[in-house]
């Protein structure tokens, strides 16, 4: 059985964790603080579910999924993530990260940054432009009509494919928005970023994202330095 490990266990690392659990894969959670502080966690996860610290969520993990404030990525452990699938969810908040130069001009963006940190991993962009509300109740089986798409952005295609496979036993669809420098395409501010996911004062729309929508909405989004 797959085994996916989290670093950081926040909103979205929790929310991932619960889906993963539903959908029947084993989770390895973590956060900075250290693992008895998520036990509240576990115990509502269940038996598939145990805590440890970042690198053991590392090293147990067949995917490994990147959830905590950007500020930290130098922070993500190295070694254990060689060759492995890594998926980042990771957004630019300056107030909150720091002002990072090669974001600010755009030379870079935020999921190269990782992957610049982890050269041995295979970083795969994904659930940085969803709220985690959206995220929690959105899925929905194959082939349902209403199903939600979330976009992708890679390197590597076997990863890829891995975490579309991933995906669709969460109960979404994916589109691939190119490589990891094509990230830029779902971030903050753009088109496809969180409210895409949400009506109205952030109530959940229950009719899904479709692929077609992802896709206008990928090829909508301008680069701060070309508007």
């Amino acid at each position: 059985m797959t085994t996916i490990g989290l670093i950081g266990s926040g909103n979205i690392g929790g929310t991932v964790a619960r889906i993963s659990v539903a959908a029947g894969y084993d989770v390895v959670v973590s956060n900075s603080r250290g693992p008895e502080t998520l036990s509240e966690l576990v115990e509502e996860l269940g038996p598939r579910a145990r805590a440890g610290t970042p690198t053991q969520a590392a090293e147990a993990g067949d995917i490994v999924v990147v959830t905590i404030p950007l500020r930290a990525y130098r922070e993500v452990p190295v070694s254990p993530l060689v060759g492995k699938v890594v998926i980042d969810t990771n957004n630019y908040y300056p107030q909150r990260d720091g002002e990072i130069a090669e974001l600010k001009d755009e030379s870079t963006t935020t999921s190269e940054l990782l992957q610049a940190h982890l050269p041995g991993a295979h970083v795969v962009k994904l659930f940085n432009n969803i709220w985690f509300g959206a995220l929690a109740v959105l899925g929905r089986p194959a082939g349902a009509e209403d199903r939600t798409a979330l976009a992708i952005a890679g390197d590597d295609a076997t990863a890829k494919a891995t975490v579309v496979e991933f995906l669709d036993r969460l109960g979404y669809d994916a589109v691939d928005a190119g490589p990891l420098s094509e990230g830029w395409r779902f971030q903050r501010d753009t088109p496809a970023y969180a409210g895409l996911y949400s009506g109205p004062g952030g109530v959940t729309d229950p009719h899904g994202v479709s692929p077609d929508e992802i896709r206008a909405k990928l090829a909508a989004a301008v680069r701060y330095r070309d508007m």
